[in-house]
């Protein structure tokens, strides 16, 4: 039976930020307008990307929408100009924003989570795992074109994994998502991906 230590949580974002800004900062002399990974954007634009998608569920569950998401317009997109340590400065602050958010909302609180296929709304425990999946993912990606190692623990993906495992096939095959002993490789196939090294 699934408990609550089985699933991803408010308090992972924060670790998995740490991890991708380690990555990155690793990469900071590298070529950030090279392709991130099989991607048509740049690394530059693909981490700008990843840092919105951090702070957009925050909004998403602040505004308490059930119907669409909030038309607030903010965004923490920098634009093709930004260098390597503002991307890594928001994804942390981003990151902290989230968790806030996640841990103020009140029982029973629900918001927009996704609007493809469908609008879905969800409670503040579907959050964290919300923006985990776009930044693991999106981090796998920069890390590719940058030519950096990015391999997230075996136990926080398998949480990841399993926490979106019913989530819709808007998140690529997610119908396909394995079950193996590999969960970081589950969810980049899932994704549509290839690993670094493959």
């Amino acid at each position: 039976m699934e408990t609550d230590s089985d699933l991803f949580s408010s308090g992972d974002p924060a670790t998995l930020s740490a991890l991708v800004a380690s990555a990155w900062r690793s990469g900071f002399p590298r070529d950030w307008a090279a392709p991130a990974g099989t991607l048509e954007w740049t690394c530059t634009k693909t981490a700008d990307h990843a840092v919105d998608t951090v702070l957009a569920p925050a909004i998403f569950l602040a505004s308490r929408k059930q119907d669409r998401y909030p038309e607030l317009g903010w965004s923490t997109v920098i634009g093709p100009e930004a260098r390597t340590d503002q991307l890594v400065e928001g994804l942390e602050t981003a990151t902290r924003i989230l968790t806030a958010v996640i841990d103020a909302a009140p029982p029973g609180t629900r918001a927009v989570i996704r609007r493809r296929p469908e609008i879905q709304t969800a409670g503040p425990e579907d959050f964290a795992p919300r923006a985990g999946l776009e930044l693991i993912l999106h981090a796998h990606d920069v890390c590719s074109g940058l030519g950096i190692p990015f391999e997230p623990p075996a136990e926080l993906c398998a949480r990841l994994r399993d926490h979106t495992r019913h989530w819709p096939v808007a998140y690529g095959n997610w119908a396909e998502l394995g079950s193996s002993d590999d969960p970081w490789g589950d969810l980049v196939q899932a994704s549509g991906r290839t690993r670094q090294g493959s």
